[in-house]
């Protein structure tokens, strides 16, 4: 790929989802001077950010025919990375403004501050004119050389429209992947996955199984502790004879993987233990799932392995006329979509070109191919991880002209990913990098993105 010397091309695209991948992708299209139109289901901006206690008729979410609820945040969410590393390069999530107490200054906030941070976003960069609310993709596919997307909006009313480029930010934190539990269809008990958990009131008095230690596992799993009789972790990760009680709680224990569940109530795990559960909560993570798209088979989702994609954007057959921005993960996700989006506008306007489809698919079978090689499952093809995600996000703003991510940005992910694993009852509210933060606003104030540090960073 090489800057292009061609006439800069102005093309008509359509944005799947105005969430945080969206409203980027949307402000560099425009700033690329393409024409945007953003279809949003929801009727506001922020994504999976805007949180709703509802949740799905169908507490595992395995039924296609159910009712969608978009948002997977739970009403005690907080971040798992400092803010200061969040936010988009040009508009840094810090705490704004002072004196508004509905807003969370702290550096591991809430799911609300983060949702208020986007529709600043949004209203700053005046994004929302270019959103069709409360309008569904049903239906994307090639016309010729263009595409054609099929929408439905809250009326039942149906729409097809013709659109130069299709980018595709519709997110991958709604459809559950759930544990496979040999014995479990005689278990009496409740399942559900953690896309429907909101609350931790209806366990009270439970004995409660939690599948999965990280994120969402290691939260949700605290949250019950205040009301349930006990909290039982089941780590995949962990070796067999693991049992443990965790710290901050006299009713949480750690074990390795479940074993069996049985008919009479109990589950048994691979540790030997043996508890009478009430309810099991899969926190085990989510599918990638594009029910609207249609290419003919070209694109596949195998074992969570999205393909054929180039550096995880474009399908070589179909480029650049498709793209999908934000299927990498393990990475800082803000700084993905905005970087992915930069690109995706280069090279629709003629600015940046790509290689050719022969060579697109030779780079993505190299990727399988070294994935394989060391042994990784399919479903961790769009993992970067610490060192992966520096080499990629820097390696696409090179393809750009921008300058590589900051040092301090990575670092703070570095760090973050590990207070973590290692001191998940501690790491929203204890740190030890206060150079990071100092470094992080230094640079905000270098770059005249912000006048003053905050009152609430150092006191």
């Amino acid at each position: 790929m090489a800057p292009s010397c061609s006439p800069i091309n102005s093309l008509h695209v359509a944005v799947i989802g105005a969430g945080a991948a969206g409203l980027v992708a949307a402000r560099e299209l425009r700033r690329e001077s393409h024409s945007v139109v953003v279809f949003e289901r929801n009727t506001e901006v922020g994504g999976l950010w805007v949180y709703t206690p509802q949740s799905e008729p169908d507490p595992l979410s395995l039924d296609p025919n159910r009712t969608v609820v978009h948002s997977s945040v739970y009403d005690s969410l907080r971040t798992n990375l400092p803010r200061e590393c969040m936010g988009y390069s040009d508009f840094p999530f810090v705490p704004r403004p002072e004196h508004d107490e509905s807003r969370d200054p702290r550096r591991y906030p809430t799911h609300r501050e983060v949702l208020a941070y986007l529709r600043d976003f949004a209203r700053e960069f005046k994004l929302v004119e270019m959103v069709r609310f409360g309008t569904e993709v049903v239906l994307v596919e090639q016309d010729g050389r263009k595409w054609k997307i099929r929408s439905r909006n809250s009326d039942g009313v149906s729409r097809n429209e013709i659109f130069d480029s299709v980018v595709v930010c519709n997110g991958h934190y709604t459809e559950p992947r759930v544990a496979q539990i040999p014995g479990i269809d005689l278990w009496p008990g409740k399942q559900l996955h953690s896309h429907n958990y909101r609350v931790p009131d209806p366990f009270k008095d439970q004995v409660v199984v939690v599948i999965g230690n990280f994120a969402s596992g290691s939260d949700i799993s605290k949250d019950l502790t205040g009301v349930a009789k006990e909290v039982h972790i089941a780590a995949r990760s962990k070796p067999s004879e693991t049992y443990e009680k965790l710290p901050g709680a006299d009713n949480l224990w750690l074990h390795p993987m479940i074993e069996t569940a049985c008919k009479d109530g109990s589950i048994v795990f691979k540790n030997g233990k043996v508890v009478q559960a009430d309810t099991i909560v899969h926190c085990t993570g989510y599918i990638y799932h594009f029910p609207f798209l249609n290419t003919n088979g070209y694109i596949t989702v195998d074992d969570n392995c999205v393909g054929p994609l180039y550096k995880h954007v474009f399908p070589p057959a179909l480029a650049p006329g498709l793209s999908f921005i934000g299927l990498p993960w393990m990475t800082l996700l803000f700084t993905l979509f905005e970087l992915q989006s930069k690109w995706v506008a280069a090279v629709l306007s003629g600015r940046v070109t790509l290689p050719s489809e022969d060579k697109m698919m030779e780079d993505t079978n190299a990727l399988y191919a070294k994935r394989d090689a060391n042994g990784f499952p399919k479903r961790y093809t769009h993992r970067l991880g610490v060192v992966g995600q520096a080499e990629y996000l820097n390696w696409i703003a090179d393809q750009i002209g921008e300058p590589p991510v900051e040092q301090w940005r990575n670092k703070e992910l570095e760090d973050g990913y590990v207070r973590l694993a290692t001191q998940s009852d501690t790491f929203r509210d204890k740190w030890d990098d206060d150079h990071l933060i100092a470094e992080a606003y230094e640079d905000f104030l270098r770059h005249k993105l912000i006048s003053v540090i905050p009152s609430q960073i150092f006191g």
